[in-house]
């Protein structure tokens, strides 16, 4: 049975069963025993106490399918599918994936490379889909747009990744961190930081610190199309210290509509103000 408190299973008598630090550590020796691929980005979650967060944060109904990303040996995924039924799990590691197999029979397992998936062959056509991953550092982005491009199809993610990036997501107007994924993520989505994670709870340890970070897909649909919003944000933020009187140049030429001040910087619109912006410039028939 699933609880409702999160991914642990019930006993027998409906009531929350806690997972031993035995159980724990029978399934860390395998991350801690395999050996990673750099090329791959490869740092397997190997603390419980992390592990155990990350399912108490999951919400899910017994009819909702969850999509991992990247398990590699399953430090997550076994605890996922105790608990619940339809869990999948898109993994590119040949030697990762024959672990799985080994071990986690009736995990659905998708051998790929992430940011070739095609979503909508993957997600639940009865229930919820939501999806899940530990990221590799160096295709945070791709995921990330890739996952928000196909938003109509999930309810939330739930993602582990560099601390720098999760803060970028997060951040509010007139600050460093507030940029592209910034401004995208909240238009598509309601992100929210959950927790920071230790280099030490990953083997190999990476070098910096990562976050666990939620983005909520319930926003209502945008009124201009992925493509044009992200020509306006991007051309944008490739020249941030200008004033958008001239960073916009390129998509605005030397047309200035009402309602817009471009004499502000990149950092300093909300979020909505570009998603009216290139709203406007499609609706007229205005692109770089």
């Amino acid at each position: 049975m699933i609880s409702r408190k999160g991914l642990f299973p019930l006993n027998e008598d409906n009531e929350l069963q806690e997972i031993s630090n035995d159980e724990f550590l029978s399934s860390s020796k395998k991350e801690l025993s395999f050996k990673t691929r750099k090329s791959l980005g490869q740092h397997f979650l190997t603390d419980n106490n992390i592990i155990t967060k990350i399912l108490g944060s999951i919400s899910a109904g017994e009819k909702d399918r969850i999509i991992e990303i990247g398990p590699g040996t399953g430090a997550l995924t076994r605890w996922l599918i105790k608990s619940h039924q339809d869990v999948h799990a898109i993994e590119v590691d040949e030697r990762a994936v024959k672990v799985l197999r080994e071990e986690l029979p009736d995990l659905a397992i998708h051998q790929m490379d992430v940011l070739k998936a095609e979503w909508e062959g993957l997600v639940s056509d009865s229930g919820k889909t939501m999806v899940i991953g530990n990221l590799p550092y160096y295709i945070t982005s791709p995921i990330l747009f890739s996952v928000l491009e196909s938003r109509h199809l999930f309810s939330e993610a739930i993602f582990m990744m560099q601390k720098e990036v999760a803060l970028r997501l997060v951040a509010k107007p007139h600050s460093k961190d507030y940029g592209i994924l910034s401004v995208q993520t909240q238009l598509m989505s309601t992100p929210e930081l959950l927790f920071d994670v230790s280099p030490n709870s990953f083997s190999p340890p990476p070098k910096v610190m990562s976050s666990v970070i939620r983005l909520r897909f319930d926003k209502d649909s945008l009124s201009v199309s992925d493509t044009a919003l992200k020509s306006v944000v991007r051309t944008a933020f490739n020249q941030r210290r200008k004033k958008l009187s001239n960073a916009l140049k390129p998509v605005l030429g030397d047309i200035k509509p009402d309602g817009f001040d471009f004499d502000k910087r990149a950092e300093d619109w909300e979020p909505a103000i570009y998603a009216d912006l290139a709203e406007w410039l499609e609706r007229n028939n205005i692109s770089e």
